[in-house]
């Protein structure tokens, strides 16, 4: 982590050091044409098919440190994240869902996870009214990180549809173990795109300044 974060600074430096001598205007050319964060940014998609390849613990501890430093009210930090990366457990937890839900097709229960090999697990503070908005801001740090590190993600509310306030889905949460009073909000997938989605239209008539 540590050597990442130093060949980072190194570039950063090199790349204003060539522009000592020619002004702002070819610093800030040369920033806008090698900002990494911009690019990562415009680049990122939802995946929705994944490769089997595992990703390591390693790789998920640098995106999960970079989602817990997103900025959040308070500094309440109030949000619990579960990572299941074991795909026995995930299993389980599949199969739980579905007979929870029997008046569904279980395999369409199954495959609101899109086959993601990583699979968070994202609850929130309620008694913090701020804590849904904390949450969107990890999630984003996690994804974009996620992408910058050549991992494809989806952020998914469906399973929350088929956990949340079933109480034959007990079990799930009782293998989350989240603290007491924190309720499950979102998941995330993560994993090894194995497809490359189009970038879909945004409308930019929706920002407006006000003069």
């Amino acid at each position: 982590m540590k050597t990442r974060i130093l060949l980072i600074a190194l570039a950063a430096v090199a790349l204003l050091s060539s522009c000592c001598g020619q002004g702002q205007e070819c610093c800030q050319q040369g920033n806008e044409q090698a900002n990494g964060t911009i690019e990562t940014i415009m680049a990122r998609r939802s995946i929705r098919k994944y490769k089997s390849t595992p990703v390591s613990r390693d790789t998920l501890n640098v995106i999960l440190e970079c989602g817990i430093n997103a900025p959040n009210g308070q500094n309440r930090q109030s949000w619990e994240v579960r990572v299941v990366d074991n795909p026995a457990t995930m299993e389980q937890i599949k199969e739980i869902m579905a007979q929870a839900n029997p008046d569904m097709n279980p395999a369409g229960v199954k495959g609101c996870f899109r086959d993601a090999p990583v699979m968070l697990f994202i609850a929130r503070d309620p008694s913090y009214q701020f804590s849904a908005y904390d949450v969107g801001l990890l999630s984003e740090n996690v994804m974009l990180s996620a992408w910058s590190l050549g991992v494809g993600s989806i952020c998914l509310g469906m399973p929350i549809r088929f956990i949340a306030g079933n109480e034959a889905c007990a079990p799930v949460l009782d293998m989350l173990a989240f603290s007491e009073g924190y309720e499950l909000c979102l998941c995330i997938g993560l994993g090894y795109a194995d497809e490359a989605p189009e970038a879909k239209p945004r409308d930019m008539g929706k920002v407006k300044f006000l003069d």
